[in-house]
């Protein structure tokens, strides 16, 4: 059988965090599924996996946790085999330095914030790191409470605290922020952010939030039916195929990038983006999140934000 026909082919020369290529059948409720995938992930990344329900986002996450094995291929982080059919090597999910959040939550409800934290610890770990994302994630005053006196988003902060504490080499993000409302996502958004800097995190995050994936994402891949479509940066992959020519709609602020002496904010209306151009005045007191109105001025779009 030929494999990986529509996928970017893998260098194996060039020096790189990841390598991941892996072929598995999956059963889904439309029949058998060929998940067949390679892509390779410089270290300090931020990737997105984005598509369809069923394409098989989070089976690849699984598969790089160990929790979902492969039919052939192999996974291979920083030089260490993880996962290699043809030399039968299989490392067990815990051994592998993986931080994992879902959208549920997982935390002990028996355990305080601050003994969630602590129980990720590996025997012989600094415990100042916990204080350091207690503090990181601005948990101070709930660090004595249990998971049931917590909102979704204080809740999924403690997730994110307790994936990082043990400071994995790959970070992985199921769509965790999917459950939240619009202004507690985007603040989490920013907890994502910081700590995949300060830390220097390699994260891969599932998807389908287009404002979101502008926002952290260095490079994205484009799952469908188990295949790699198009992969690169959020920019070149949305914007050219999604341009849309109203003249007149609202929608949100997903991405704001200055061109010589001039801004191009980009505004995702329904599924299609929007490219404004704007003055440095004009773009003040704007930011990625904003409701804005586009308009057409003497057919020359303008931005104004709502609220």
């Amino acid at each position: 059988m030929k494999r990986n026909s529509t996928n970017p082919a893998i260098s194996s020369d060039r020096p790189c965090f990841l390598r991941f290529k892996a072929f598995k059948t999956l059963q889904t409720a439309d029949g058998k599924l060929p998940l067949d995938i390679s892509f390779e992930l410089d270290k300090g990344s931020l990737l997105t996996i984005y598509g369809n329900s069923g394409a098989g986002k989070t089976t690849v996450l699984r598969m790089l946790a160990g929790l979902t094995d492969i039919e052939s291929g192999h996974i291979e982080v920083e030089g260490e085999a993880w996962r290699d059919t043809s030399r039968k090597i299989n490392i067990p999910a815990r051994r592998r330095s993986i931080g994992l959040v879902f959208q549920d939550f997982a935390l002990f409800p028996h355990l305080t914030v601050k003994e969630n934290l602590a129980f990720a610890l590996q025997k012989g770990d600094d415990k100042r790191l916990i204080d350091e994302l207690i503090e990181l994630m601005e948990l101070q005053q709930l660090q004595d409470s249990r998971p049931a006196r917590l909102s979704g988003g204080q809740q999924q902060r403690v997730a994110l605290a307790r994936a990082i504490v043990r400071k994995p080499r790959l970070l992985l993000l199921d769509e965790p922020l999917s459950a939240l409302d619009d202004d507690m996502r985007f603040r989490l958004q920013d907890y994502i952010l910081k700590a995949h800097q300060q830390y220097q995190l390699t994260t891969i995050l599932v998807s389908h939030h287009l404002p979101e994936i502008f926002r952290l994402s260095d490079k994205v891949i484009c799952l469908e039916k188990g295949q790699i479509q198009r992969m690169g940066r959020p920019s070149d992959i949305f914007t050219g195929e999604k341009l849309s020519s109203k003249f007149k709609l609202t929608g949100e602020i997903i991405e704001i990038t200055q061109a010589d002496i001039v801004f191009i904010i980009s505004v995702l209306h329904a599924n299609s983006i929007v490219k404004v151009i704007a003055t440095a005045d004009e773009v003040k007191g704007l930011r990625i999140g904003d409701k804005v109105l586009v308009a057409s001025k003497a057919f020359n779009p303008v931005i104004l934000k709502i609220g």
